[in-house]
Order: structure tokens, then C-alpha cells, then sequence
């Protein structure tokens, strides 16, 4: 949609580094990080949902519309999301708070969809927006994150510190420019035996293995699809 491209092309004038992309994202993009999004997913949290090209494809998935939170922060995007998603809960906020704000009773969310260009943050804000929104996320959930970049957006440090693994998905060769998309889970737990229970603690990485070691250890983590 034109207006969809002026708006977001104004956007990016004013503020590149908070909107990270001239145009919205394609039909193919959307597609693509909604792929593995199903009815029974929801609720769903959205994180810089801008003119809503991810979630037109999450209601085409099922997605209900009072199932979805959409987390926008450029004021420019929030009267337009509020119009076209009526029956959603849009709020405008820094992503950044999601650890200080309590947007949900427990943690219910299924999945989250972030078109944040974290490229552009630096690794405390990762963590602040990553680790607040699992901090809602049930069990088995997933965050999918985009990126135009040719790596996993999160960084492993990041990962190794929140205790998640990413796999690449796939690649959108048809969106302008190509992006790929990744799905950011819960790492397996370890059982450590002791005499009176078995508790779980999450993965980590050694820290006494050399460089090269270290590398291959945590390049499990953020991966190619089979």
C-alpha cells in the first residue's frame, strides 16, 4: 500500500536508527516469519508491529484479534495499528520495558513476533527486550525475529546469558532488501542429581575451554535450518 510506504519512509527520515528500514515488510517476509504460527498459538506478542504487514498474516493464521498485544513505540504507527486492529491491545511503549511493565497474569504468551531492528541496539537492550518478553512466554514458545543482516541479530553472549538457542529459519530473497528469520527458543535444562531432589538448571557454556572451543560450542546455538 502507498500510504503504508510513505508513512513508513517518514518514519525512517526522522528516525532511522528506531525504524531500521525505509518500506515495510513484503507479503513474503510476513509469510515467512508467521510460518510456524498457528490458531492455537495465541496469545501473541508483537513488538514493533509499525503499519501491521505481520499482523494481517497473523489473523490469515487465526490469530484472534483480542489474542493479540501489539508494543509500538513511534507515535507515527499508533493511531493507524489502533484503527486497523480494533479488537487488538496496542501500546505504546519502549520494548525495553517489557521487564518492568506486567503486560499479562503469568505467562501465557504462545509466541512472539518482533520486527525491532536489533541490529541497531546494543547488547543491553537485547537483553532487556529478549529476556522481558520470555519473561511471559510459556513453555515451548518461540521468538521470531527478522534481520537483514547475515548473522543472528541476537548475540551469542546474549544467548548464553538468557539461556536460549536461535535457528535460522529461512531467508525472504523476495523482500526488499532480503531478510531472514530466525526462531529464538528455550535451551534444553540439565538435571543435577543431589541428595534430596533433582533440580534443573539451564545450560551453560564452560568456561574453561579455550577460544576455538568456545566458539564451536556456542555456534549450537544459533544455527541453519536442516
Amino acid at each position: 500500500m502507498s500510504h503504508d510506504f510513505f508513512s513508513f519512509f517518514l518514519a525512517w527520515m526522522s528516525a532511522p536508527g528506531r525504524v531500521g528500514a525505509i518500506a515495510p515488510s513484503s507479503p513474503a517476509l510476513a509469510d515467512l516469519i508467521t510460518s510456524e504460527i498457528t490458531a492455537s498459538s495465541g496469545p501473541i506478542l508483537e513488538l514493533g508491529p509499525g503499519t501491521g504487514a505481520f499482523t494481517y498474516q497473523l489473523l490469515n493464521r487465526g490469530i484472534r484479534q483480542q489474542d493479540l498485544t501489539l508494543v509500538e513505540y513511534g507515535s507515527e504507527f499508533m493511531k493507524l495499528l489502533q484503527v486497523r486492529f480494533p479488537g487488538a491491545r496496542v501500546l505504546w511503549m519502549d520494548a525495553a520495558r517489557l521487564a518492568t511493565e506486567r503486560l499479562f497474569d503469568g505467562a501465557p504468551v504462545g509466541a512472539v513476533v518482533s520486527g525491532l531492528p536489533m541490529l541497531n541496539m546494543s547488547p543491553r537492550k537485547i537483553i532487556s527486550i529478549v529476556g522481558g518478553a520470555f519473561s511471559y512466554m510459556r513453555p515451548g514458545a518461540a521468538f521470531y525475529q527478522f534481520t537483514y543482516g547475515m548473522r543472528c541479530p541476537v548475540p551469542r553472549p546474549v544467548l548464553d546469558r538468557l539461556g536460549l538457542k536461535a535457528k535460522l529459519i529461512d531467508r525472504a530473497m523476495l523482500n526488499v532488501p532480503p531478510a531472514a528469520v530466525y526462531r529464538l527458543t528455550r535451551r534444553p535444562q540439565n538435571k543435577l542429581v543431589t541428595r534430596n531432589a533433582v533440580v534443573s538448571a539451564p545450560a551453560m557454556v564452560p568456561t574453561n575451554i579455550g577460544p576455538a572451543e568456545a566458539e564451536h560450542h556456542t555456534s549450537r546455538d544459533c544455527t541453519t535450518a536442516a
